[in-house]
């Protein structure tokens, strides 16, 4: 398997975010990506650090060119309002929708924000460029006639709509892979396998017929990303019937994911995919610092093994999972199953 992973996403690295009123230390930061690589070298994996630039134009195919221009340059505008922080954070939001799109720095920051978990640091588009590199990296490798490759991504990006930040993501990674595959696939598939509804993801991609996206997840009656998620959003247009969710109670095991999973698996089959890409969490775990369900490690290796027994060609990008003693192992878990002789 090919391994991804670009050094300078080490530069978006964010020390805080707002959760319940407080600012609280940010768990998606650099030591995610160093606990991983940790792992994956201690376990003889070989990570290409070698990744070049993809510019704008595969992300383009996911995100609006405002919303881009937007990450690429309000760091240096909002630094230069009177009171400019170094740290952007929208004080404002369109809730229930805006009539026009606002030229103020501030009101852009508040369109483009969707919540206060995504501070930009002056660095931090360097951070997110190199991130959906990585992701184009290992997209390519599969275009190029490799069986499978790993983008080892973050920040993440599965809550990153087309003009949306969000849950800790710029840049929907999962989606531009799968766009750019799609240049080759006429039926690409997302199974999202995160803690949480990838729900920029199902924004992006439902309206449309040939990128089929599913989730197991936790419920988000009473879980982040909340406003999506439900089992009811099932595509529309040319979509209907290519987006599935499979919400989960609160606090369920790893059996309870895992037979979610051969049912949305179950629906993908029928549709006949041609390649694949894996949004990969690992917050599933009871341990994971943002914890909804309670997997336990070895639970990630049946994920990995039955992901692996639909026989494509796969793009694997990495999305939640955040700094516990677990975190590196879980990884090898799920991939343990996944390269496993089927």
């Amino acid at each position: 398997m090919r391994i991804y992973y670009h050094p300078d996403q080490a530069c978006h690295a964010p020390k805080s975010f707002l959760l319940r009123g407080q600012l609280t230390p940010s768990p998606e930061g650099p030591v995610r990506a160093e606990i991983l690589l940790d792992a994956l070298s201690g376990a003889g994996f070989s990570v290409s650090t070698h990744v070049p630039e993809c510019g704008l134009e595969p992300l383009r195919q996911v995100h609006s060119d405002r919303y881009l221009r937007f990450l690429q340059t309000i760091h240096g505008r909002w630094q230069a309002l009177p009171g400019g922080t170094d740290i952007v954070m929208p004080n404002v939001h369109p809730v229930g929708g805006g009539r026009r799109y606002p030229d103020h720095p501030v009101g852009q920051a508040g369109w483009h924000m969707h919540d206060m978990a995504c501070p930009l640091g002056a660095d931090s588009w360097t951070g997110i460029a190199a991130s959906a590199a990585s992701a184009v990296a290992a997209a390519e490798a599969v275009l190029d006639g490799g069986d499978h490759a790993y983008a080892l991504c973050r920040p993440p990006g599965h809550h990153a709509g087309p003009e949306r930040a969000g849950g800790f993501c710029f840049v929907n990674n999962t989606a531009v892979a799968a766009a750019h595959l799609r240049t080759r696939y006429a039926r690409v598939a997302i199974v999202d396998v995160d803690l949480h509804h990838g729900n920029g993801t199902q924004d992006i991609f439902y309206n449309r017929g040939d990128i089929w996206t599913g989730s197991v997840h936790a419920d988000t009656r009473e879980f982040y990303p909340f406003y999506w998620g439900g089992a009811d959003e099932t595509g529309a247009g040319a979509g209907l019937g290519s987006n599935h969710n499979i919400p989960l109670p609160l606090g369920s095991t790893g059996r309870e994911f895992i037979a979610a999973l051969e049912r949305l698996l179950e629906e993908l089959e029928s549709w006949q995919p041609q390649v694949l890409v894996i949004a990969l969490g690992l917050d599933a775990h009871k341990d994971d610092p943002l914890a909804g369900l309670r997997l336990e490690t070895e639970d990630f290796i049946p994920v990995g093994a039955r992901l692996r027994a639909l026989d494509l060609a796969t793009v694997i990008v990495q999305e939640g999972g955040y700094p516990t003693q677990s975190l590196g192992r879980n990884l090898l878990s799920f991939l343990d199953g996944f390269n496993a002789e089927t």
